[in-house]
């Protein structure tokens, strides 16, 4: 018999929203948790939810008394809820945690947001872009001479956001094994990527490291032996050889004095970069990829999304997965591993918005004669094609 997923047997509650909750909702199904999607009885299909997978779908109709009540009863018997809203949404349809946790002390309340749930910029809208300024962490991405740069969507809605909130709901069940009580979890996208960030925050005053303005220090594109470099065929390779044994490999493998010093940043960076950018150049990058290959010189190629599956390297460890035959994409497989009970990516096409809605209502509980009151009134909505 196959040993359980670490978060078997957990009931989570995940009001439909973009990005961060839907993450953090698919970490916790590849994981083991059952998920609930709470979606607008509206709804006719997220199309920008590509992160539902493993979960079930019920269509509520919130602007009725009759839906908030039903929501309110998941919440009885659920282990966690996670909230995508503006402080106070939640609170003024009478779901929030004073409520539910009086009803229920064991749940784990998961607030997501982009300020937080206090001070004065708390009901401001903001997208990734604006969380990531905030933290001070834009002011360091980019280009020298160039203004920042946002890297995508990626330090905010994920790292700062799905990702935080998933370990601050384990952290929250772990702690509930020994108090037995339930907790509020505030997540603020700014202070989760500040948080993931905290290795910059706390070496400014590193001169080796930083010092300089943007796109000028070691990490930031400053330094010709860690940058990204045009290869024959106009792809690129990654180049991360910073310590002089690894820098010595690099400087081998590219025809040149593997003894040669490193310049000084100040010191004609240029340059040395330059004479790196025209060796490059004189290989395709598969070319450079088979002569760095099992070596130390800290060389890669710069993969496009649609060629990560098919790498040797990802290719071995399964690192990429196709979830829908019907999309032309992978999707990473979850991580990290357990070598006892690793996750279980559910594969299959995303659910429609109340695909689920009388099975999840039996699930809990609901009679026969509850479900077909609340389906008759709009309350709930269900787009299976089963009947009751």
């Amino acid at each position: 018999m196959a040993p359980l997923l670490p978060l078997a047997g957990i009931r989570v509650i995940e009001f439909a929203g973009l990005a961060p909750v839907p993450h953090c909702g698919m970490i916790l199904a590849d994981f083991g948790a059952t998920v609930i999607k709470v979606d607008r009885a509206d709804d006719q299909g997220h199309r920008l939810d590509r992160m539902s997978r493993g979960k079930q779908s019920v269509a509520v109709d919130l602007k009725l008394k009759e839906g908030t009540s039903l929501v309110r009863r998941l919440c009885r018997s659920s282990d966690v809820l996670i909230d995508p809203f503006r402080p106070g949404v939640l609170e003024k349809l009478g779901l929030g945690p004073r409520e539910l946790l009086a009803d229920n002390p064991r749940l784990i309340y998961a607030r997501l947001s982009g300020f937080g749930q206090t001070g004065p910029w708390k009901d401001m809208a903001g997208h990734d872009i604006n969380y990531v300024a905030l933290s001070g962490l834009l002011s360091t991405f980019g280009r020298a001479g160039q203004k920042p740069t946002a890297p995508v969507n990626l330090a905010a809605d994920f790292a700062g956001g799905g990702l935080t909130t998933a370990l601050g709901i384990v952290m929250a069940l772990f702690e509930r094994t020994r108090s037995g009580q339930g907790q509020v979890i505030d997540t603020s996208m700014v202070e989760g990527a500040a948080y993931a960030g905290s290795f910059i925050h706390m070496t400014q005053d590193t001169p080796l490291l930083w010092g300089q303005e943007r796109g000028n220090n070691l990490l930031d594109s400053g330094a010709a032996i860690y940058d990204t470099y045009e290869t024959a065929d106009a792809k690129f390779v990654a180049v991360g050889a910073l310590e002089p044994k690894f820098h010595r490999v690099l400087f081998e493998k590219l025809g040149m004095n593997p003894n040669a010093s490193i310049p000084e940043m100040a010191m004609n960076p240029e340059e040395f970069r330059r004479e790196l950018t025209e060796r490059f150049k004189k290989k395709t990058r598969d070319e450079w990829t088979h002569i760095f290959a099992g070596t130390d010189a800290c060389v890669t190629p710069v993969l496009e999304l649609d060629e990560v599956s098919s790498n040797e390297q990802n290719k071995s460890r399964q690192s990429f997965i196709t979830l829908d035959d019907n999309q032309p994409f992978s999707a990473p497989t979850p991580a990290p591993r357990l070598s006892r009970t690793p996750a279980h990516a559910q594969v299959g096409l995303y659910p429609k918005p109340g695909q689920h809605s009388t099975a999840v209502l039996r699930d809990f509980g609901f009679s026969t004669a509850e479900i077909e009151q609340l389906l008759s009134c709009g309350a709930a909505i269900d787009r299976a094609s089963s009947k009751l």
